[in-house]
C-alpha cells in the first residue's frame, strides 16, 4: 500500500471517531467525508468494469456498503439544541464504520502482503470475474456508497428532528398522561 493509500484510509476511519464526540451537524459533517471519497473515487476508479460476473461483484459490494452506511446512520444521535443540530456517533455506528473501511484495508493487505493475490485470482477464475480492475471499482464503490448512504440516512433524520421543537417539563409531562391514560387530562 502507498503513502496516500494508507492516509485516505486511515482519514475515512478517523471521520467516524472524530463524532464519537457530539459536535455541531454542518456542512463540514457532510463535506469532508464525500470530499475523501471523491478523492480515493478519483484516484483508483478507472472505469466500472461489465465483463464476466464484474457487475455481480460490484452489486453485492455495492449492497453491503448501502446496508452498512444506512445502519450507521441509524446509530448515530442526532439532536436539537436550542435550534443547533448536533451529530454523535454511538459505539455501534462507529463498529460498523470500522468493520467496512477495515475489511476493506483488510482485504488490501491480504492481497498486497499477505500471499492472498493467487486466492483471489482463482476466485476470480471461478466466478468468471475479470480481474484486478474488478475488485478495485467493487471496493472503491462499496466505499462511496458507505459514505453516501450513511450521510443520506443522517440528513433524513435531521430533517425530522430539527422541526421538533424542544418541550418543556410540563409538556413531556402532559403527553406522558396522554399516552398513559390514553386521554388528556
Amino acid at each position: 500500500m502507498t503513502a496516500t493509500e494508507w492516509i485516505t484510509d486511515l482519514a475515512l476511519l478517523l471521520v467516524v471517531f472524530r463524532q464519537l464526540r457530539e459536535g455541531r451537524l454542518d456542512r463540514r459533517s457532510y463535506l469532508v467525508p464525500l470530499a475523501i471519497v471523491a478523492f480515493v473515487a478519483n484516484s483508483y476508479l478507472d472505469g466500472v468494469p461489465t465483463a464476466g460476473n464484474d457487475l455481480v461483484l460490484i452489486a453485492v459490494l455495492v449492497a453491503v456498503g448501502a446496508a452498512l452506511g444506512i445502519a450507521g446512520g441509524l446509530f448515530t444521535r442526532i439532536r436539537n439544541r436550542g435550534g443547533q443540530l448536533f451529530i454523535k456517533a454511538g459505539a455501534t455506528s462507529a463498529a460498523l464504520w470500522v468493520l467496512g473501511m477495515g475489511t476493506r484495508m483488510a482485504f488490501q493487505l491480504w492481497v498486497t502482503y499477505g500471499g492472498g493475490a493467487p486466492h483471489v485470482a482463482r476466485f476470480s477464475a471461478d466466478h468468471r470475474i475479470t480481474g484486478q480492475q474488478a475488485w478495485v471499482a467493487a471496493f472503491v464503490l462499496m466505499a462511496l456508497t458507505e459514505v453516501v448512504t450513511r450521510l443520506a440516512t443522517i440528513y433524513l433524520r435531521s430533517r425530522t428532528v430539527s422541526t421538533v421543537l424542544p418541550q418543556s417539563a410540563d409538556a413531556r409531562a402532559d403527553a406522558r398522561a396522554v399516552v398513559g391514560t390514553g386521554r388528556a387530562s
